[in-house]
């Protein structure tokens, strides 16, 4: 399992935070047969390890009048990765980087208010990248599956 350093008790626990992260520690520690002192022990090692990285509200772009919802594949020259990697991490637009295989390639998430605001990113942002070799847009129409986080 990709989870061997987990007891049964701690993937208990993120199995059932993972389907609701509201939770109490009261519930949990019921659910797996333990007090809510020692659910809370395990939650608080489990954050420290890094197994847990953060609890968060996710909101559907697409239930939002207007929002455009989009990824990217951008292939970048080697010397102009940090600076590509730096200009899209501190935009508010780009909700997601991730490195992938390839050659210096990033797939970017992004989430604009509208049709307008996306044509603003592209041209003020997207379209100035220094060293871009390659790039694709693609709009997400819908969403048909979309799993947060680690299924155990």
């Amino acid at each position: 399992m990709f989870l061997s350093g987990l007891d049964d008790t701690d993937r208990h626990i993120v199995e059932l935070l993972i389907h609701n992260a509201r939770m109490s520690y009261s519930d949990l520690g019921e659910a797996v047969g333990l007090s809510r002192v020692a659910v809370k022990a395990r939650i608080r090692a489990l954050e420290e390890r890094g197994v847990i990285e953060e609890y968060t509200t996710i909101v559907n772009p697409q239930r939002i009048s207007g929002a455009v919802s989009c990824y990217f594949e951008i292939e970048v020259e080697p010397a102009w990765f940090p600076r590509v990697v730096d200009t899209l991490r501190d935009n508010e637009t780009v909700t997601q980087i991730y490195q992938v295989s390839g050659n210096n390639k990033l797939h970017v998430h992004a989430v604009a208010a509208g049709q307008e605001e996306l044509e603003a990113f592209l041209d003020g942002v997207i379209h100035r990248l220094p060293g871009v070799t390659g790039l694709s847009c693609n709009i997400i129409l819908s969403r048909i599956k979309d799993i947060k986080g680690l299924r155990l």
